[in-house]
């Protein structure tokens, strides 16, 4: 990886990233196997509040991230899934259950002759895999960290972007890749929807007696959904590899609050009366975290010289995992484009008519999953008994309708 740039002066660039984390590494990574004309490489800037670490040691509690069948075949063409997919969990198999109903659902990697569906992996795995590819292009990245945007002046030909360190950096095209709380969307005043879901997000590793064999878990209760996700313990010592999961566990906030607060023997309890015995008892609960659930859309992905990335553009409901691999789908549709325009001989990779081509590419993708998830969230959080008979027929209908099965299976994988 680049050393931390010392510049004085302003510093032009091809593009500026701005956030270092996983959807802007991932971004700079793809852009760094472009090149200009006469194979000249792009000339690249990533701008990081947090020290970028290299050296990670899993521990039990490390959160993760549920990767699609697409996520990790893009993953895999930039060289990165290579580094990563030996601490990688294969989804071979999802359970879909309705508690205390008759509904269930079962979808099978073999079915659709993958051997996984999706993965599950640590981010901090991910993150580190990133770092390790992105330091074979230090000649053409520049790395400016601890340091963050402080101000965006958009001119006619460049966009000029000042840190808080004080150092000012010009290129054609700034790619906001800043989390939920971007500020470039802040400074380029871009007007956000959000749908409070009334739901927060209890997220813990846990492990299981039984051996989870790949099998991920979708268990809808009274309160609201119960994920778990198998997960491998690779590097972790004193645990059993077989059992360990992801939990992410959907309630109405003071729920979550008070759960979470629980010893973990009456947490145990609490997790087996919701959940179920489908893997034997709760053996081990890790530390707990709580997330409140919003749906955040910006108003546009798009802005004079720069586009959103990722959750600096769209943060869903977690119910469909589909969060992250969303934003992995924004970063290779722009960088498709980027490519077709330097295939092209274009230089203005900042141009409006770019921009455009890629908001409206991502805007079919984006409505469906956000319908997906806000669909689940409504039927599957209502009690009342219509919606409870409409949604277990639903899930008999999903188990044997291969064309509707067929079709959430793919978009699910990322296709």
């Amino acid at each position: 990886m680049a050393e931390q740039a010392n510049i004085t002066a302003e510093q032009p660039f091809d593009i500026i990233i701005s956030g270092g984390g996983l959807s802007g590494s991932l971004m700079a990574l793809s852009l760094a196997l472009l090149t200009k004309q006469q194979t000249q490489p792009l000339k690249i800037a990533i701008i990081e509040a947090t020290a970028i670490k290299q050296d990670i040691s899993l521990t039990y509690d490390d959160r993760v991230l549920a990767l699609s069948h697409g996520t990790a075949s893009y993953l895999h063409s930039l060289g990165a899934w290579q580094l990563m997919k030996n601490h990688a969990t294969a989804i071979e198999n999802i359970h879909i259950s309705d508690r205390g109903h008759y509904g269930k659902a079962r979808l099978s990697a073999k079915d659709y002759r993958v051997k996984a569906l999706g993965f599950v992996i640590e981010m901090s795995v991910i993150g580190k895999a990133l770092y390790q590819c992105l330091a074979a292009y230090k000649q053409q990245i520049t790395w400016f960290t601890p340091d963050s945007v402080d101000a965006i002046k958009w001119q006619a030909e460049q966009v000029q972007v000042t840190l808080t360190s004080g150092k000012k950096l010009t290129s054609k095209l700034l790619l906001a890749c800043d989390g939920a709380q971007s500020r470039c969307r802040q400074l380029a005043q871009i007007e956000s929807s959000v749908s409070d879901y009334q739901q927060a997000a209890l997220i813990a590793n846990v492990t299981c007696q039984h051996p989870h064999l790949g099998k991920a878990f979708e268990r809808f209760t009274e309160y609201g959904p119960i994920a778990l996700l198998p997960m491998s313990s690779y590097g972790i010592n004193n645990c059993n590899s077989k059992g360990r999961c992801s939990l992410v566990w959907t309630l109405p906030p003071a729920q979550a609050q008070h759960i979470a607060t629980l010893s973990d023997d009456d947490f145990k309890q609490a997790l087996t009366e919701n959940f179920g015995t489908w893997l034997g008892n709760i053996e081990t609960v890790g530390k707990r975290d709580i997330y409140p659930l919003k749906l955040v859309q910006a108003k546009t992905q798009i802005y004079h010289r720069m586009a959103l990335i990722g959750n600096a553009s769209h943060t869903i409901h977690p119910i469909a995992g589909q969060g992250f691999n969303l934003g992995v789908r924004d970063v290779k549709q722009l960088a498709e484009l980027i490519a077709e325009q330097l295939s092209q001989k274009e230089s203005d990779l900042g141009s409006w008519q770019l921009l455009q081509q890629y908001q409206q590419q991502r805007a079919k993708d984006l409505q469906q999953v956000i319908g997906l998830t806000d669909s689940l969230v409504t039927l599957f959080s209502n009690q009342l008994p219509p919606l409870v008979v409409g949604r277990n027929i639903g899930l008999k209908v999903l188990n044997y309708c291969t064309p509707l099965k067929n079709a959430l299976v793919q978009k699910t994988m990322g296709y």
